[in-house]
């Protein structure tokens, strides 16, 4: 048997000197009926005020599309009972009862939703390379970094993230007064020459030792882009190498749109069912399906395929370091809501992991029309100008919900008077032009990660020269979608006009 290899060397003090919940240690007897439990505060069932609570889902295949108006036939009505009694026999497996979904007690995540979780891993992710892998419930995955800041690492400690990272990963890293050090990326994302160059030059002496790599893989946030398999199992072997974590933020993993093609190239989208072994074999290999020793975290959430404030997300990796959030989970959040485990745990086995894939196939098909609907809309208001001479790049995603438009801003007449030849400054003068005008988009400078090693060293760092804008075409209907890029074309007409 293949178990995973001992990484308790990476945890943080505050993780090392952490111990477990004794009041949680004694959970297990709560539901022994032999044992008269008078040793913890767990209400009785009798005192929650909800007798039920019923759902309607839609039915899988959703044949006609995820989002389209559905008759009777074409439904999942369901009822969770508060108390076990009332759990058909056959519902067993599928159901939490509320006087369980709502009582203290699996801050793991209750076992009919961890189980479906643990089952769509090995469909997914083929977890066979080492045997003592588990996943965790939690509350989503910006948890799920925080969590992971405060038990791998110390103040001072170092980790790596792409060069354009999600602006919130960067904020919680800089509360816990966690460094970051930026990897070089490109169109395809972090370039692993650039990191090997970077690790082989690594003081440890002067910077202390690297804890992990965090990334979005798959449709980045915010740059859209997503890593080929083989810069993957690179990076992945310099993991190993360099003997550091890597934490797989991926909430987008199941949006692989493809490559974008204009409208009289692009091959029409299928109405038929697309077979489930074609789909999951053409999701890009997760670094969680590359690991043999279990030095890879996996982030998986909710928010993007079913709803962001279910507040459900997952932690898949090795068994101990597992353990060790679960001991911050037991003293924090103690465990995802008991409401939304309680439906989204009747949702899934209802649907089966058949049905679910269903769903994410579907899902994906609406994000690949929307996608492509955007691109299109950029292209039709940007002017052409700006696009022939570089002024203005569009960056078609392959994954995800953003996409980003590159803007030189030396192009700009009043560049190097009116703006000093300060990108940024310019940056934020078209961020508030463009609030103007009446859209949001998101100006590059959020994303960028400090590079703390520079001013370790003694060195200042350099002011970044590229600007960039990022949107989504998640958030609003294709009419909406489209008078927003209107809006942000005109503003770049009349700056560069």
């Amino acid at each position: 048997m293949v178990l995973a290899k001992d990484l308790s060397h990476l945890l943080s003090e505050e993780a090392k000197a952490r111990r477990p919940s004794p009041l949680k240690t004694c959970i297990k007897y709560f539901n022994d009926p032999n044992i008269i439990f008078l040793g913890g505060g767990l209400p009785l069932s009798d005192y929650f005020p909800w007798f039920d609570i019923s759902g309607t889902s839609p039915k899988p295949p959703f044949a006609n599309g995820i989002g389209a108006p559905l008759n009777e036939q074409e439904l999942i009505n369901f009822k969770i009972p508060r108390d076990k009694i009332d759990v058909a026999v056959d519902e067993e497996f599928g159901t939490i009862s509320l006087d369980k979904a709502l009582q203290y007690g699996f801050s793991q995540g209750h076992p009919q939703l961890r189980n479906f979780f643990i089952e769509h891993n090995k469909i997914i992710h083929k977890m066979d390379k080492y045997e003592d892998h588990e996943v965790l419930a939690t509350i989503g995955n910006t948890w799920n970094l925080e969590s992971a800041l405060r038990c791998l690492c110390d103040k001072g400690d170092y980790i790596l993230v792409e060069q354009y990272a999600f602006s919130s990963t960067l904020a919680a890293a800089e509360a816990q007064g966690v460094k970051t050090c930026p990897i070089p990326m490109d169109a395809d994302g972090i370039i692993p020459e650039k990191l090997e160059e970077l690790l082989a030059k690594w003081d440890e002496k002067k910077l202390g030792k690297i804890k992990f790599l965090i990334l979005v893989a798959t449709g980045s946030n915010p740059k859209g882009l997503s890593l080929p398999e083989d810069r993957r199992q690179k990076v992945y072997e310099l993991a190993c190498k360099y003997d550091f974590i890597i934490i797989e933020d991926e909430p987008y993993y199941f949006l692989q749109t493809g490559q974008y093609y204009a409208a009289e190239d692009r091959p029409a989208l299928s109405d038929e069912k697309v077979p489930h072994d074609q789909f999951v074999n053409g999701l890009v290999k997760s670094f969680l399906s590359l690991d043999t020793e279990g030095r890879v975290l996996r982030f998986d959430s909710l928010s993007k395929v079913m709803g962001p404030n279910t507040r459900i997300g997952w932690i898949s990796g090795q068994k101990n370091l597992l353990a060790e959030l679960l001991k911050f989970h037991e003293v924090s959040i103690q465990s995802p809501s008991g409401f939304s485990q309680s439906i989204v745990a009747k949702t899934l086995n209802e649907w089966g992991q058949e049905g679910f894939l269903d769903w994410l196939i579907g899902v994906r098909k609406e994000y690949t029309i929307k996608r492509d609907f955007c691109i299109d809309s950029l292209y039709k208001h940007i002017p052409k100008k700006l696009l022939d001479d570089k002024t203005v790049v569009v960056n078609p995603p392959i994954a995800g919900m953003f996409f980003t438009i590159d803007i030189n801003p030396e192009a700009h007449s009043e560049f190097k008077s009116k703006y000093e030849g300060n990108a940024k400054l310019f940056e934020q003068h078209l961020f508030e032009k463009v609030i103007k005008e009446g859209v949001l988009m998101v100006p590059g400078a959020w994303f960028e990660a400090k590079d703390y090693t520079v001013t370790d060293k003694g060195g200042i760092e350099e002011p970044k020269k590229e600007i960039f804008f990022r949107g989504t075409y998640a958030a609003v209907g294709l009419d909406k979608l489209d008078q927003g890029i209107e809006r942000f074309a005109k503003v770049l007409e009349s700056e560069f006009s």
